[in-house]
């Protein structure tokens, strides 16, 4: 994982140095990471190397007092205990806030903070007895830039698209479109930055596994789907070792289904992912395989054009068919391709050679406000230049930088 700099840290936000410039790291996005348990669960131990189970994040508390209330936790082989979770960006950040001369922080069990202490530093309470203190960063799936992103397009999709584009529409056609071929092509660096970590961590078939698992979950269940990929790697999958009922009873407190169409309902992506591994159990060796026939193609220059030359529809086509088993298709395969397995092709042969391929992709699931913004921009027509998906990361990485950038 990306080691961070920190600049500065105060009033609940990190001035954190990133891959690409400083970025905003705010204490409530940490609050989320721990409500959606957004970390590698299975291997959270204390600072002093205690295993702690998170049997349920607690009832996040938006008004005074501990962030979480009535946490189940159970520490080591202990039984489960109920109590609040506090949550700090530093461990010093417990003493500076006096926490421990507040009565309303008696009933803390866990002191959860994203940047490991300093040597020796322990968080006490009431009458100065220890209380146990988990570090986040270390257990994170994604590095704090990629969390911070994402944020930015939660918060950005509440926001109506014409207000997010009237600054760039001063910009001529052509400086328009340079300026949003140099954001995507940022995105695009970051996304391969982020595989190469992954598989540092994981090696190529768990990245797969993990990567796939995560993208079919969308935003909001990709924290459970991660947990199961961990739970049961892919070997258990193409053994049939996997049952269906157990895997979403053990998440059952965890998955978002309000809003989700039934498509893209947890139990229906689940299965799919089986149908996926029971018909292609070496899909990671097919994917890398199709990988290494693809030639370079240039991301500059018109998206239709590009498209024809290289028969990009029937790339498409061949990919469903070779590596997803036809499992996977429409809006969903496609991110399969953007956010998985080209960025992870091009960390695994450490070529840029798969980015013209990333930048001319059809779409996907990107945000409605981005392919509105293209729009009203005059950057996508339909016809010569239709939406494409390094376009909408060119917007998008325009859109972020403004959010998360000092």
């Amino acid at each position: 994982m990306h080691n961070p700099l920190i600049e500065s840290v105060a009033g609940g936000l990190a001035e954190i140095q990133g891959l690409y410039g400083a970025f905003s790291f705010p204490e409530k996005l940490l609050q989320k990471i721990w409500l959606r348990r957004d970390f590698d669960v299975r291997a959270a131990r204390t600072v002093d190397g205690r295993r702690v189970q998170v049997v349920h994040p607690g009832r996040w508390n938006l008004l005074g007092g501990p962030d979480f209330k009535l946490a189940r936790l159970r520490f080591a082989d202990g039984p489960e205990v109920v109590g609040d979770v506090e949550l700090h960006l530093r461990a010093s950040d417990w003493d500076a806030h006096a926490h421990a001369r507040d009565p309303a922080y008696a009933g803390v069990l866990l002191h959860v903070v994203l940047f490991p202490p300093e040597r020796g530093y322990v968080t006490r309470g009431a009458g100065g007895a220890e209380i146990p203190m988990l570090a986040l960063l270390p257990l994170l799936h994604h590095d704090l830039e990629e969390y911070a992103a994402e944020e930015a397009v939660e918060l950005l999709a509440n926001r109506p698209a014409a207000r997010l584009t009237n600054e760039l529409a001063v910009h001529a056609p052509a400086d328009l479109r340079t300026l949003l071929e140099l954001y995507a092509a940022g995105r695009w660096r970051q996304k391969v930055h982020f595989a190469g970590l992954r598989l540092q961590r994981l090696g190529w078939e768990a990245s797969c596994h993990h990567a796939a698992l995560e993208v079919l979950g969308y935003r909001y269940n990709r924290a459970p789907m991660l947990r199961v990929a961990a739970r049961w790697p892919l070997a258990d999958w193409a053994a049939g070792r996997v049952g269906m009922e157990e895997v979403l009873a053990i998440e059952a407190d965890a998955w978002s289904v309000q809003g989700v169409r039934p498509a893209n309902q947890p139990r229906a992506r689940l299965r799919q992912y089986a149908a996926w591994v029971a018909a292609k159990p070496s899909w990671p060796a097919e994917l890398a395989r199709w990988g290494e026939m693809l030639p370079a193609i240039p991301a500059a220059g018109e998206t239709r054009t590009q498209r024809r030359l290289h028969r990009l529809p029937a790339v498409r086509d061949q990919l469903a068919e070779e590596v997803g088993a036809d499992a996977v298709g429409g809006s969903r395969l496609d991110n399969l391709v953007c956010d998985a397995f080209l960025p992870l092709l091009a960390a695994r042969s450490r070529s840029d050679d798969r980015r013209g391929w990333w930048f001319h992709w059809f779409g996907g699931d990107v945000p409605p406000f981005v392919a509105a913004g293209l729009r009203q921009l005059g950057v996508c027509d339909g016809r010569v230049q239709p939406f494409c998906h390094g376009l909408a990361q060119g917007l998008l990485g325009w859109l972020i930088e403004r959010e998360v950038r000092r």
